[in-house]
Parts: C-alpha cells; sequence; structure tokens
C-alpha cells in the first residue's frame, strides 16, 4: 500500500525514510487505480455537462501523490528517459525519482526553456525539429495530461484514432475498408494533410478552449526554446516532444467531423455518405460525388482550421477517385471493379528494403547474432503493422529482397570463401526453407540458434476494429476493453 504523508515522514522508530526506500516502496497497482477512479468521476461530469465538478476533479487529480508518482515513473521509464533538457538534468536513481515526487509544484510553476534537435523526416532530406523539455516539465505535462485524457476521450470526434488510448492505425484503415468496400460505397475521397499542425496552433485558441489551468497551459506555450546556444520565443504552436502536446492537438481538432455534416446540403432520400477518418493531423473524407467535397465540406474545413490558427498542406491535399487510389498511414487503397483493395504502400515498402541495406552495412563486421536479432525487430515490426491488410505477395517479395542482401553481405564479409562455404556457414536446414541463422556458444558450453524471420511465415488476420462510442474512462465500457484486451491475439 502506499504509505501516508506521516508514514513516509518517518517510520515506527522514528528515524525518517530514506527517499529511494519511499519510492521502491510504492504499490502502483493501487496508485494506477486511484488514477483511473479519478479519470472515470471526470468523465462522468464532462459527461452530464457538471463543468465545475470535472475542474474541482482534475485539481484533485494533479495534486494527488499518486498521480505525481506515475508521472515521474512515466518520463524515467520512456524512449526518452535518458534525453536530458536544456539544464541537462535526468532522474536515474530511486532517490533522485522520489525527490522530483516532493517537488512537483504547481504554485508560482515557471516552465525552463526547451532544447531543440532536430531529426531526418520520414522519406525527405529535410528535417524535423523536435523541443525537449526538462525532466520536471515532463512530469508537469504528464501530471495534466491525467486530467486531460478523459475529457479529450469524452469529447472526441467519432473517427478519430490517433493518440488515443486503445486506438491504433489499424483501426483507422479497418474504418475505410467499412467505409470504401460497398458496391454502392462513396468514390471520390479528400486525402488531406496539416500543414506544420503541432507547430502552427494558436496559443489564443488553446487558452482559451482547452480545460485545464490557464497559467499551467501558458507556461507550456510561452516557454521559448534555445537552439544552438540562443534562446527563441515561440508565439505559436505546441512543442514536439513534449508529453500533452499529442492530446491537445487532438483537442484542437475535435469538432471537425460536426463542422463537415453542418457543411452538407439536406439530402432528399439520397445518402451523401461523407465520412471523415482522422489519424492525428492526417484525415480524409469520402463522399458520393466530388462537388460535396470541393464546394461544402472543403471550405468548411479551412474555417474550421483558421480559427485555430491552422491551414491545409498545398502539397498534400488532394481529391482523387477511389479508382485512382490513394496513400494513407503507409498503405494504399484502391478499388478495382466492385473489389476494394489495401495494399502496403509502394514507399513504405522501400522505405523498410532501404532501412534493412543501411542496417546491413553497418553491421558488416558484427556478431552474427546481433545482425539477426537487429533485422529481427525491424522486419517484425513492419510485418505486423501491415499484417491486416492484402499483404501476402507483399511479404514473400520482401523476404526475397532481404535473402538476396544477406547473400551479398556475406560475400562481401567473406570475400576469399566459397559459395557452399558462405551457405553452410549462414543458412541452416529447418521445416521448409533454408532459414539465414546465428548459431554460438555461451561460457557454460550450451549451443543456441537465432533464425531470421520471414515475413511470409506471419499469417494475415483482419484487424477487429474498436466501436466508434467506446470510451476508456466510462464506466459503460470496462467490461467491453476487458474482453477486447482478453480477446487479442498474440503477436507472434
Amino acid at each position: 500500500m502506499l504509505k501516508t504523508e506521516k508514514q513516509r515522514a518517518s517510520d515506527k522508530d522514528g528515524a525518517s525514510v530514506s527517499p529511494a526506500a519511499e519510492w521502491n516502496s510504492i504499490d502502483w497497482r493501487t496508485a494506477k487505480a486511484e488514477v483511473k477512479r479519478l479519470q472515470m468521476r471526470i468523465a462522468k461530469a464532462v459527461e452530464e455537462g457538471r463543468w465545475g465538478r470535472a475542474k474541482a476533479l482534475q485539481h484533485i487529480l494533479t495534486h494527488s501523490f499518486h498521480a505525481k508518482a506515475l508521472a515521474v515513473r512515466r518520463v524515467t521509464s520512456n524512449r526518452g528517459k535518458k534525453t536530458p533538457g536544456v539544464d541537462g538534468v535526468v532522474w536515474k536513481t530511486a532517490r533522485e525519482k522520489m525527490e522530483a515526487v516532493r517537488s512537483i509544484e504547481q504554485r508560482g510553476y515557471r516552465a525552463q526553456p526547451l532544447r531543440r534537435v532536430r531529426i531526418p523526416k520520414k522519406n525527405s532530406r529535410k528535417k524535423r525539429p523536435l523541443s525537449i523539455p526538462c525532466m520536471c516539465d515532463r512530469a508537469v505535462q504528464a501530471v495534466h495530461k491525467m486530467g486531460l485524457d478523459p475529457i479529450a476521450e469524452t469529447l472526441a470526434d467519432p473517427h478519430s484514432f490517433g493518440f488515443r488510448k486503445f486506438r491504433r492505425c489499424a483501426d483507422a484503415i479497418e474504418r475505410l475498408f467499412l467505409v470504401l468496400s460497398q458496391k454502392v460505397a462513396a468514390s471520390w475521397i479528400l486525402e488531406a494533410d496539416i500543414e506544420g499542425c503541432f507547430d502552427k496552433i494558436s496559443h489564443s485558441w488553446l487558452l482559451r478552449f482547452i480545460p485545464m489551468r490557464r497559467h499551467i497551459l501558458r507556461q507550456w506555450l510561452k516557454a521559448g526554446y534555445i537552439d544552438k546556444g540562443r534562446i527563441y520565443p515561440t508565439d505559436e504552436g505546441t512543442p514536439q516532444g513534449g508529453i500533452a502536446s499529442p492530446v491537445l492537438a487532438n483537442m484542437t481538432l475535435d469538432g471537425l467531423e460536426a463542422a463537415i455534416r453542418e457543411s452538407l446540403p439536406q439530402a432528399k432520400g439520397k445518402k451523401l455518405k461523407v465520412h471523415l477518418i482522422r489519424y492525428a493531423d492526417d484525415f480524409v473524407v469520402t463522399a458520393s460525388e466530388q462537388y460535396l467535397l470541393t464546394d461544402h465540406a472543403l471550405p468548411a474545413i479551412r474555417a474550421f482550421l483558421q480559427e485555430r490558427g491552422l491551414n491545409l498542406s498545398k502539397m498534400k491535399t488532394r481529391i482523387v477517385h477511389i479508382r485512382e487510389g490513394f496513400d494513407f498511414l503507409s498503405q494504399t487503397v484502391r478499388k478495382f471493379g466492385d473489389k476494394l483493395i489495401i495494399r502496403p504502400a509502394k514507399a513504405a515498402v522501400q522505405s523498410l528494403l532501404r532501412t534493412v541495406r543501411m542496417e546491413l552495412r553497418r553491421l558488416l563486421s558484427a556478431p552474427v547474432k546481433d545482425v539477426v536479432g537487429r533485422l529481427n525487430a525491424i522486419l517484425r515490426g513492419w510485418a505486423n503493422y501491415h499484417r491486416h491488410v492484402v499483404s501476402g505477395e507483399i511479404f514473400n517479395h520482401i523476404d526475397w529482397r532481404v535473402y538476396h542482401m544477406l547473400w551479398r553481405w556475406a560475400r562481401r564479409r567473406h570475400q576469399n570463401r566459397s559459395k557452399h562455404w558462405i551457405a553452410y556457414r549462414y543458412w541452416r536446414v529447418h521445416p521448409g526453407p533454408w532459414r539465414f541463422t546465428a548459431v554460438w556458444k555461451e561460457k557454460s558450453g550450451k549451443r543456441y540458434e537465432l533464425r531470421l524471420f520471414h515475413l511470409s511465415e506471419l499469417p494475415i488476420r483482419r484487424h477487429l476494429k474498436i466501436r466508434s462510442a467506446a470510451n476508456p474512462y466510462s464506466a459503460l465500457w470496462q467490461d467491453y476493453f476487458a474482453h477486447r484486451l482478453a480477446a487479442k491475439p498474440l503477436r507472434v
């Protein structure tokens, strides 16, 4: 159990308890249950329109020891746990983590400037700017995100799937299939992308409409960033790299579905087949006629975004016919006759093969078990993402390309050896085809084998889309999520 304030101050003999021992004594199951209970109460208050009650519960949650402890645990266990902010501080030891929990205060809170770094964009030579907050600011954001999440989930658009609990890309793709697969389905698609979504959101809009303590939010938004030793102000946008940024962006775009629906003309016994499917700032709109997109949906979208300081990207926004096809979330959606086919996009396949090629160059002299382990992580992750669509032929093609890459890698590694020697050194006969295999012995003398993962052996399995109205913070949906998680198949 979590200790009370008095118990944390001293033990039975009156001696003070060390911060490290206090951190290690936290019962995380109890902490999660207590935070979840408060989040469900917030969601219920929002459903009933009791905003004063929701605000009071948010205050209780963001000031609770449970939430602060979970926030520190999150920022010290995620992928960025070793990445410091401008102060160069990271929390590694149990003592540092417990002292961080005690130091999280909201009265007089001032956010430190962000550290600007740049990472390569996907399929582009350009670089994406990331702004890294300090550990203390990340923890404060994590605490307040716990209070915002129940509100965001309760008010979210039904067919928004990005940065939401228990929702993922496969749900968005399955929604597309359900909307477009029928013979009489919509034929016209608006493929849209918001230009610099995170970097352009209006601060005045966020401060006016995001339901949280305004002075805390203002500190995040106006913190500025340091780039090459110089500090720059932030007059718009929410930092990419902040824990709370995804939920802020989602709440900014929620309501887009209703705005499109209200812009449509009254249908007289005819279905317009207008649907929005959104994942973060990427979205598509379907319609039975082209004019519904050009004359109604598109102006409504632009007006909706302009109010929030955003604009559509001219390069990535276009209207296409379903028989021409379009790419969405690294998958190509196209209709052939009356049959809808969704398969991995050509750019996604090329990106995977490029990654494998670069890894093999980097690991030319590495132990074979490291090579197989790294390739398996890349190939398995990519295959699990694309296993829910028509991927069989593409999986076979990738296996064939990876085999030839490995053969060239082995020939380059052993330039003075024969082909037969190379083949018997790296390929082993298993049930089925020969398999690239790493074989090694530990000091104990035990022999190990690690085989290369073949995408073609992964069964294609249709994804079961989450229900649009499902809310993980509503008591009405707890049984649904429990059954969904219990029935979730294990990934190979």
